[in-house]
């Protein structure tokens, strides 16, 4: 873990603890308070105690709740004032005292009022509100922190035939490690060498385990099973992926917001709405014969003008939405992106790694015999490293067709290769290994090639048995993602710097509605403008160091499959996953905290709207004065309505079911 991670995390960690004591202890000592309340047993008509001194034990207890419960926000206050911008803290002391001292001056005998049970909940109350926004913030980082927690003390260090057990600290690039199944990957890195399966689910929070083999990349705190591995080390300390992550959430949770700062402006205007009603009222009942009906009345609007349901109405609503996209591996960089991806018109993707897997995939076969086509083909292609190779290879494996071992292999420069299969001499390649052949390729390629897919033929003793085609193959969560942006009434386009045939078939496939193709990387940025005019709103969505600049351009970044580290500064939302269905999350997660957001605005502030003015007496002359008991009871309820309404969000569904992983190949395409 970063060194600055971990203090912030300890920082954070020790403000969830004091609010919970706080409150805790608090709440305890408010229990006999209410109870102890005259008002409390008239409306549940029972008895106190007659205890001889018992009617002063509220005014103790509330005495030591407001010493030890109130002081935190006193404290707040006082350096707002400082500061010369009064807001929330100022306000919910400014209540506290009022109610305070109102409850003193009623239990000596000055008023015929006494409220201590109400400064007891709303303290109370104010704390439960501060430790659950200060944990819901805490948690977005503390599922994270927590993978830091799992890696291991030390690796497993290899030099030649020797494996020296050393600190993690000490591991550098390039060094190779060797990780025993069960063990965690103690740094980012490739395999080298082993095969296994690798629990991912901390990173991507997918339940099944990925099956790895030598050239694939690891993360750091994963889990090998069902085989050992050795790692060459490429990223250690604050370059892992881990480490990013906390980074990106440390950095999500300290930029600023909009409705926060709306939030902010409505609670520093209530301080100078509230001292101005409480002294017009003071003044009007005053001069209306009724001092001390003016003091009450006063005191109450005081009271009920404390702003903590409109302090809980922003924050609290960005905390669960930052964690939950945490949890669902979404991670908010920017609280401003996630609020813009609200109002987005249109959804860009880079097509390579994005909306495809950015490596081929065998897409058709023509031949008598198509079982053999790719048998040959795979037996000769077996011993290269070759992308298209591997591609074949691999659709041999999803039809669980077996090959036999090859002889004599040659790779063909330019053209393809050869070898010899049972016998037999068998050629895999293009036009030019045709050409020099002297055949015909098949006429079905003709479609093929139209739409910009590698045609390869397979030759068998001097003859044409068959020809494949490969193309970069699309993801299966695709078509599911663009389906549904355009459920939600936005377009989707695609920047490539494919060939426009390319593009186009893969648009036509996936139901893309504009199209910039042939792109060079430095014109990224430009074609991200274009699709700006008009005064849309655009997300580019894009995995790349290419796509840096157009991530920057666009008025929401999002970097997919967590990317490049350049990538992922550039973007303001990083989804973990390499599937574009999150982007349908991620926009989903923007609109829905909105709603909470508003929602919880309007409640906020409509009460305060309401109650402000009944406190102050305007319903006197028709008989109904609002008690400062109840004036408390509506404002505490204001306050739960708010947290409860923030914490519906957590229903939020926001993952999608993992598409089945197989072969996208000629199994599925032929």
């Amino acid at each position: 873990m970063p060194m600055r991670a971990a203090a912030h995390d300890k920082h954070a960690g020790h403000s969830v603890a004091m609010f919970r004591d706080k409150f805790g202890l608090s709440l305890l000592l408010t229990i006999p308070v209410v109870l102890l309340s005259p008002d409390i047993a008239e409306w549940f008509g029972y008895a106190l105690p007659g205890i001889p001194g018992v009617a002063y034990l509220p005014a103790i207890l509330g005495t030591i709740v407001f010493l030890y419960g109130g002081l935190v926000f006193l404290r707040g206050a006082a350096g707002e004032l400082r500061d010369r911008q009064p807001g929330m803290m100022t306000l919910i002391s400014l209540a506290i005292v009022v109610a305070f001292v109102t409850s003193w001056a009623g239990t000596l005998g000055l008023f015929e009022v006494e409220i201590w049970w109400e400064l007891a909940t709303l303290i109370t109350i104010m704390l439960l509100g501060h430790w659950l926004e200060m944990r819901s913030i805490a948690q977005a980082r503390g599922a994270l922190a927590a993978l830091a927690e799992l890696l291991p003390d030390t690796a497993e260090r290899v030099h030649g035939e020797h494996v020296q057990t050393v600190p993690i600290a000490e591991l550098a690039l390039g060094d190779i490690v060797l990780v025993r199944p069960g063990g965690r990957v103690p740094a980012d890195g490739t395999i080298t060498e082993g095969a296994a399966d690798v629990d991912e689910s901390m990173i991507t929070g997918e339940s099944k385990a990925v099956a790895k083999e030598p050239g694939a990349t690891v993360v750091a705190g994963t889990v090998v099973a069902g085989g050992s591995l050795r790692v060459r080390v490429d990223a250690v300390g604050d370059n892992t992926a881990l480490s990013g992550i906390m980074r990106l959430v440390a950095e999500a949770q300290a930029s600023g917001s909009h409705a926060q700062a709306l939030a902010d402006r409505a609670a520093a205007l209530l301080f100078y709405v509230a001292l101005t009603a409480g002294a017009v009222t003071l003044v009007a009942w005053w001069l209306l014969g009724d001092p001390e009906g003016a003091l009450l009345r006063t005191a109450t609007v005081l009271v009920i003008a404390c702003p903590h349901a409109l302090g809980l109405a922003i924050p609290l609503v960005i905390a669960i939405s930052t964690s939950l996209g945490a949890r669902n591996g979404l991670l908010v960089k920017d609280r401003l992106a996630l609020e813009r991806a609200r109002e987005l018109d249109m959804v860009i993707f880079d097509k390579t790694g994005t909306l495809t897997l950015g490596r081929p995939v065998v897409a058709g076969l023509a031949g008598a015999n198509e079982t053999e086509l790719l048998r040959l083909a795979a037996s000769v292609e077996a011993d290269s490293e070759h992308p298209l190779a591997r591609a074949i290879v691999a659709a041999a494996a999803a039809r669980n067709i077996g090959y036999p071992r090859a002889e004599r292999f040659e790779a063909l420069a330019g053209r393809g290769a050869r070898a010899v299969v049972e016998g037999r001499e068998v050629s895999v390649g293009g036009p030019r290994l045709l050409a020099e052949a002297g055949l015909e390729q098949i006429s079905a390629t003709d479609a093929w090639s139209a739409e910009g897919m590698t045609v390869l033929h397979v030759i068998a003793g001097g003859v044409v048995v068959g020809a494949l085609a490969l193309e970069d193959g699309v993801r299966p969560e695709s078509a599911e993602a663009i389906n549904e942006l355009h459920r939600m009434g936005l377009k989707v386009a695609m920047i490539t710097g494919d060939a426009q045939s390319v593009a186009d078939s893969v648009a036509r496939r996936l139901g893309i509605d504009e199209v910039a193709a042939q792109v060079l990387p430095a014109d990224k940025a430009a074609a991200v403008r274009r699709f700006q005019q008009g005064g849309r709103k655009v997300a580019m969505v894009g995995d790349g160091v290419n796509d840096a600049p157009a991530l920057a351009t666009a008025d929401v970044g999002i970097a997919i499959g967590a990317g490049t580290d350049v990538a992922v500064e550039s973007a303001g939302i990083v989804l973990v996953r390499s599937d574009p269905r999150d982007v349908v999350g991620a926009i989903e997660l923007s609109r829905a905290t909105y709603r909470k957001m508003i929602q919880n605005l309007v409640w906020a502030a409509g009460y305060n709207v309401v109650a402000i003015p009944v406190a102050a007496g305007v319903l006197a002359p028709w008989g109904f004065d609002l008690p400062m008991a109840l004036g408390a009871v509506a404002m505490s309820l204001s306050t739960i309505i708010v947290a409860a309404n923030a914490q519906l969000l957590r229903g939020l569904r926001l993952r999608r079911e993992p598409v089945p992983t197989t072969q996208h190949s000629a199994a599925a395409a032929a």
